[in-house]
């Protein structure tokens, strides 16, 4: 790929069939960078002693995108030398060991993706409207994240 050809891109998806590593970290390759970094977070089988079956979410679509956008475009201001970025969130049912999210940044240097993908995976927490709900074996529960800005309002 010729360096004048690869100007710098943001990849973003909502979608609710599994996420792949291999696709997400691909889209961030570039000739003129010798980092990327990648944030994978995954569904785990218990929280606070209870069993996870499974994990689901739900989004605002538009306005997730629209805030992921801003996300991007954060980053691209703090971290002028970032060339792509990629964010793929799962929607839906997404069972135990299985990826919600994947994020890659590409930079030359691993200090600016390093810092761009830790930006963003707090970022999507705090402001982007995507709902987690954990089902256990007996009962459910809508969870906030406590990144979130909405939830920590003094009341």
């Amino acid at each position: 790929m010729d360096e004048r050809e690869d100007v710098p891109k943001d990849f973003i998806k909502l979608k609710s069939e599994k996420l792949s590593v291999d696709e997400v970290s691909e889209l961030v390759i570039s000739p003129c960078c010798g980092a990327v970094s990648l944030f994978i977070g995954t569904t785990r089988n218990n929280f606070e002693g209870k069993k996870v079956i499974h994990l689901e979410y739900e989004a605002y679509t538009s306005m997730a995108e629209m805030e992921i956008k801003k996300i991007c475009r954060d980053v691209r201001q703090k971290w002028p030398s970032v060339k792509h970025i990629a964010l793929h969130h799962r929607l839906g049912v997404v069972p135990v060991t299985e990826a919600s999210v994947i994020i890659a940044v590409s930079s030359p240097h691993r200090a600016e993706s390093l810092e761009a993908v830790t930006h963003c995976i707090n970022t999507l927490k705090a402001i982007v409207p995507i709902w987690k709900k954990e089902i256990y074996e007996d009962e459910y529960s809508w969870k906030e994240n406590k990144e979130c800005f909405w939830t920590n309002s003094e009341k």
